[in-house]
């Protein structure tokens, strides 16, 4: 009998081994159940061409088809990546909409002798809960804001936070960019869904006694726009503004952005595309100082001329300045343990 997710916070306590999205590629890149793995019973090609075979030409003969690739596909996930699995083995099945993928791929493996079932209504019902959670219910715990200007370590005092027992939800890295020009981690960021999935599960976890600290962004975070919730919650919330002495926010910059530092050509177009703020005079300079190596009074330069100015045109008047003398782990713990008692 079909499972049916009641709430984001009952998909973590269900009695299965695995849970196994049977969509094509594409469908789960773009976003799947957090912890599932894909094991497609039509590839994108063969969905395709299936689909337009029921669309154009006959639906019994698209059914034909699709049942032969849905079957020769299943028989090499079995004997791959399914080849270790005992018989108490008991897996989750979801598709698009709980509907022939899944429907087929756990009928296969109920033959077996799997205690196999699938998701009622599939992937949608599972994106139903969370928008649900992040577009129409108000954020479910107070939040607590960690602001400050470009190279105080905030992303660093998070994890200190968290460290010592607070609740945190790191927004930066679950939509890897570290919300500035140059601020992109990795090749790419996580698609809108898949972002969204990933925050949904953090605020399912919450405890709504307990403050949760955040990081102050804007609206956006690269390509991600935060949910009305969360973002309505961000500012109403307690702020803190982190401060910390130039020479420890560039040495942190640093250290932070190696792997920026690292690929010159990457450094250099991302310092182009500068050049529409503040010129090509001031560009020049800065691309002068990356091509000689000199990446301490670039990274001083660009926080007093590029970064501090919009972020004092952005922050928040209301926030309680947080003086720390130096930005090492042991200044950064205590300050989290000076927050925690603060909001307790």
């Amino acid at each position: 009998m079909p499972v049916t997710l009641n709430s984001l916070e009952s998909r973590g306590t269900l009695p299965f081994d695995q849970v196994i999205d049977v969509r094509s590629p594409s469908e789960f890149a773009e976003d799947h159940i957090p912890g599932a793995i894909s094991l497609p019973v039509l590839s994108d090609a063969e969905r395709a061409r299936v689909g337009t075979i029921y669309v154009q030409e006959d639906r019994f003969l698209a059914r034909k088809i699709g049942a032969a690739l849905v079957a020769r596909n299943a028989a090499a996930h079995i004997e791959g990546p399914l080849a270790d699995r005992d018989g108490g083995w008991r897996p989750l099945v979801y598709c698009w909409r709980g509907g022939q993928r899944s429907g087929s791929f756990t009928s296969i493996l109920q033959q077996i002798g799997w205690r196999a079932d699938t998701i009622a209504g599939g992937y949608r019902s599972y994106r139903r809960l969370v928008v649900a959670a992040l577009y129409e219910r108000p954020f479910p715990a107070p939040v607590a804001l960690i602001d400050g200007g470009t190279g105080t370590a905030k992303t660093r005092l998070l994890a200190h936070l968290h460290a010592e027992g607070a609740q945190v939800i790191d927004l930066e890295a679950l939509a890897l960019h570290r919300g500035s020009v140059f601020g992109l981690m990795g090749a790419e960021q996580p698609s809108q869904k898949a972002f969204e999935s990933a925050l949904a599960a953090e605020v399912a976890a919450l405890d709504p006694a307990r403050p949760v600290f955040v990081e102050a962004e804007s609206a956006r975070i690269g390509a991600i726009t935060l949910p009305p919730a969360l973002a309505v919650a961000m500012k109403s919330a307690r702020a803190v503004r982190l401060e910390a002495p130039m020479g420890a926010r560039v040495a942190h910059i640093l250290d932070e952005y190696a792997d920026l530092i690292a690929d010159p050509a990457r450094l250099d177009a991302i310092l182009g595309r500068l050049v529409r703020y503040h010129g090509h005079d001031a560009v020049d300079a800065w691309r002068s100082w990356a091509g000689a190596g000199e990446f301490a009074p670039l990274v001083d330069s660009l926080i007093r001329t590029h970064y501090d100015p919009r972020y004092r045109r952005m922050s928040r008047a209301a926030a309680t300045p947080m003086t720390v003398p130096d930005l090492s782990d042991a200044t950064l713990r205590e300050a989290a343990r000076r927050l925690i008692d603060s909001h307790g």
